[in-house]
């Protein structure tokens, strides 16, 4: 029998535990992000890592020595003197969404080891062909970590998962059990390799992602654990949003649903921040896409009057981390943000 993370001790922890580092992939593909705007998703990568890495290492990885170099004069812009926690690895990306190709990384709390699980990433079911070849980017940085892995052998995206680190996970039905996906498996196969290798007994399935998401449906744009029974969920007040529908059905679901103890869950609405796009199509911007840091809380901002209440809200839910707005206009043009961009490496 293949040995999985489940049946070693191993666990994936929730993203509020403690992080050795965050990994990001320097932007820089010119088809997600035309020319002037990838400038500005620069400053808004630049301003995620000042505001994350006195707390934690922030390693990033770039193509070559001058996309470092770039990286570095945009992290000198925003002032940041101190080096020592931002670490660049000289790594091939095609794209910056390292959530849903790079790996999970999970712990044993007994044997005080981590591990990462390796997952097969197919571009979101199969829909940008050269954007495939990330899915070799976890094998390359575990050439520096040399950890034990686990080969899930599942089509799965990080985004498309949520986990409270004590035996619960989120996730929605459109992403999970698209025919673009694993067409093959069943529902209960796929729950299967959820408790095996993330090491969860509780599977909650919502229904469907926001509108202009091109992952059919991931689960950090609609709903994020903020500690082990309670959710922010992204709730639509304005009824002729085509959102509306879709996460008034989500917020439902959450409210009858139980963690792995058999308790309620607590419920936050999370406001959206309404259309956000231009004449071509909606981006997917959603104030859930945040990323829990040591010491602080990336939220994305659109420039609207919803930002404010979004971020008091999750301030409210992490009193002792700082949050920040950072800007994510132009980043959600390329269909994620910061949650999307970012993947927790756990402390042991």
């Amino acid at each position: 029998m293949t040995q999985t993370p489940k049946s070693l001790g191993f666990r994936m922890p929730a993203e509020w535990e403690r992080q050795e580092a965050v990994w990001i992939a320097w932007p820089h593909n010119l088809d997600t992000w035309p020319k002037e705007m990838l400038k500005k998703v620069e400053d808004s990568y630049a301003e995620f890592v000042k505001a994350l890495h006195m707390g934690q290492k922030v390693k990033i990885l770039v193509n070559d020595k001058d996309s470092e170099e770039k990286a570095k004069s945009k992290l000198n812009d925003k002032r940041i003197k101190d080096f020592t926690n931002v670490l660049f690895y000289q790594i091939k990306n095609i794209d910056g969404w390292i959530r849903d190709y790079g790996p999970t990384f999970v712990i044993n709390d007994k044997t005080r080891q981590k591990a990462m699980v390796k997952w097969t990433f197919n571009a979101w079911g199969n829909k940008y062909e050269d954007l495939k070849l990330d899915n070799n980017v976890p094998y390359e940085m575990n050439r520096l970590l040399n950890l034990p892995v686990f080969e899930a052998n599942i089509i799965l995206e990080g985004g498309s998962t949520e986990v409270n680190g004590s035996g619960t996970v989120l996730t929605t039905e459109q992403c999970l059990l698209n025919k673009n996906r694993n067409p093959k498996l069943t529902k209960k196969q796929v729950e299967n390799h959820l408790k095996n290798y993330l090491n969860v007994s509780n599977i909650l399935w919502l229904k469907e992602g926001i509108a202009g998401d091109d992952t059919d449906g991931h689960i950090d744009d609609i709903a994020r654990f903020v500690n082990q029974n309670t959710v922010a969920c992204a709730f639509e007040d304005n009824k002729k949003d085509e959102n509306y529908g879709i996460l008034k059905e989500n917020y439902e679901l959450l409210m009858k649903m139980k963690d792995e103890k058999g308790d309620n869950l607590n419920v936050i609405k999370l406001p959206m921040p309404g259309f956000v796009g231009d004449k071509e199509r909606r981006w997917p911007a959603s104030y859930c896409n945040f990323y829990i840091g040591n010491d602080a809380i990336i939220v994305p901002i659109f420039w609207h009057e919803k930002d404010k209440k979004a971020l008091a809200i999750i301030q409210e839910a992490f009193p002792n981390r700082k949050v920040i707005g950072v800007n994510s206009r132009e980043m959600v043009y390329g269909f994620g943000s910061f949650h999307c961009l970012s993947q927790q490496e756990p402390k042991i």
